[in-house]
């Protein structure tokens, strides 16, 4: 499994980082568009929504929303929904220390799950979006938001692997532990400090980075902790099965889904 997750992620992070680095903003935002629609696709399934006319459904006004928000970009919405996202994960947080609430496949509860995912999914599309947009380095600082993720996972997998004994959440992940909650700080936090550093970042200014990097690789871990959870109430193991070794779309973007609304309000606090 590790040799199938490698050479999938050999793949995919180039083709990522090109994307990033070498679109414009408006055809990031497509093809951001286009792949967060296929994790709310996976999403709503996970929700237990299960008819497809409705699934579509919600895809067509999840493709409108979009557009607004493009319409509407570079103003005060964007901080407000930046603030929106941040406010989200910390009452996830709430969530993941009462397992068993909305678990019931009740119509009630499909709402509440469909309305999580509109707070999942569209300030990340807006952190994605303004980071990516925001001048001078808005391509860097997308690519390093991304790439503190990505270490954050890996120092938590080896991390975890090595030294992982007491469980984090095992009612929801006992796959997870501290240890690898420690890894995934460290690694993150460096890859933070290493990458603002070259896009001339110093000082102050600099620490305020590591520190926005910590809450950002935390906040990502719930992201990680809650589509878990989602799984738990469904009862199935991945999101989807889109790519070899890692399982759908949700299962790869549940960190970054947390961490960017977190990242990109830090950012835009600290007026970098």
């Amino acid at each position: 499994m590790l040799l199938q997750r490698t050479l999938t992620a050999l793949v995919l992070a180039p083709l990522v980082i090109l994307i990033i680095l070498l679109s414009s903003n408006a055809v990031f935002a497509v093809i951001v568009s286009a792949a967060f629609l296929a994790a709310l696709w996976e999403w709503s399934q996970l929700s237990g929504l299960k008819s497809q006319p409705w699934r579509i459904g919600l895809l067509l006004l999840a493709t409108c929303v979009f557009a607004w928000l493009w319409w509407a970009r570079a103003t005060a919405l964007t901080p407000l929904l930046l603030a929106a996202g941040v406010a989200w994960w910390l009452l996830a947080c709430l969530w993941l220390r009462h397992f068993a609430f909305a678990a019931a496949p009740t119509r009630e509860n499909l709402a509440l799950k469909l309305l999580a995912g509109g707070f999942v999914i569209v300030p990340t599309w807006v952190a994605f979006t303004s980071i990516h947009a925001h001048q001078p380095h808005g391509h860097w600082w997308t690519l390093l938001a991304l790439v503190i993720v990505w270490a954050s996972d890996i120092g938590a997998y080896f991390s975890g692997r090595t030294f992982g004994k007491r469980k984090l959440a095992p009612q929801i992940s006992p796959g997870k532990t501290w240890a690898g909650a420690y890894g995934a700080m460290v690694a993150g936090v460096l890859v933070a400090l290493i990458g603002s550093w070259l896009l001339d970042v110093r000082g102050v200014p600099l620490i305020a980075i590591g520190l926005l990097a910590a809450v950002t690789v935390a906040v990502s871990i719930v992201g990680d902790l809650i589509e878990s959870l989602m799984k738990r109430h469904a009862q199935v193991k991945d999101s989807g099965s889109i790519f070899p070794g890692h399982g759908g779309l949700m299962d790869r973007l549940d960190s970054v889904f947390a961490a960017l609304p977190v990242f990109a309000a830090g950012l835009l606090l600290l007026h970098i």
